[in-house]
């Protein structure tokens, strides 16, 4: 099918002593690539080992909103280090973000602002993770002048929310959330959101997607987020596969 799982902890513990069958089991089904974004910085080494260690792995380095205050600031310059050293298989400065529901959001936007400024100035795409903040969010990227690719993983918010992201060039990552009919919001907006703003993810292990338990997600369910996706949407399979991997590609730069 020519997938790619945009955004999955494949770091994370849940998927100890399974990695190597689940490669398997992408490759033959046709998902060649999955990115793994980084949440806090002790983890950025074993992040960047474990995309070594397969070539469909993929990895971003960045502060997640909901660990800021585990860090110092002194911990940006490590991450300026890093990505401008162009590490092989690093592909986005991520995650960061906001989060309205975890944390306090006035740390959050000052750890976003710089994450942002950093990756404007290196020239580096963008993996958000924004929850009832895409306004916010949005506002942001605009006043410091970003122009690179963006993904909003997750998304979960409104179509005039979706078109507005779109608007201004982003992506909107399409997880395990439209495969539950109670998500008739974002249901609805990715229905009506511009193709070209669409990219699949599992955010494995958490987002499951309809009858899987919580914390069991992996990204071997991503062709069942397709199969949601596709009854949602009027394109043709062949036509809907295509652009999502043309998506995806703009915004890592494959």
């Amino acid at each position: 099918m020519d997938l790619v799982d945009a955004h999955c902890h494949f770091d994370f513990s849940a998927f100890d002593g399974q990695r190597g069958t689940i490669m398997s089991a992408l490759h033959a089904t046709g998902i060649d690539r999955l990115v793994i974004p980084a949440v806090r910085e002790p983890d950025w080494g074993r992040i960047a080992a474990l995309a070594a260690s397969d070539e469909g792995l993929y990895y971003c380095l960045g502060v997640h909103p909901w660990f800021v205050k585990e860090h110092q600031t002194d911990v940006l310059d490590d991450l300026q280090a890093r990505l401008s050293a162009t590490p092989e298989n690093c592909v986005g400065l991520g995650e960061c973000g906001l989060d309205r529901l975890h944390g306090d959001l006035e740390s959050q936007q000052w750890w976003f602002e710089a994450q942002v400024e950093m990756a404007r100035d290196l020239d580096w795409p963008l993996v958000i993770h924004s929850v009832k903040t895409h306004d916010e969010v949005l506002a942001t990227l605009k006043r410091l002048r970003f122009d690179g690719s963006v993904l909003i993983h997750g998304f979960s918010g409104s179509e005039q929310q979706a078109r507005k992201l779109a608007d201004f060039g982003a992506c909107l990552g399409v997880g395990g959330v439209i495969t539950y009919d109670r998500a008739r919001k974002t249901r609805r907006a990715i229905a009506r959101a511009p193709l070209g703003a669409l990219v699949l993810e599992t955010d494995a292990p958490d987002m499951p997607p309809a009858g899987v338990a919580k914390g069991d997600n992996s990204p071997v369910y991503l062709p069942r987020i397709l199969e949601a996706l596709q009854e949602l949407r009027s394109e043709p399979r062949d036509e809907l596969v295509e652009a999502l991997r043309a998506n995806v590609n703009r915004v890592y730069r494959w």
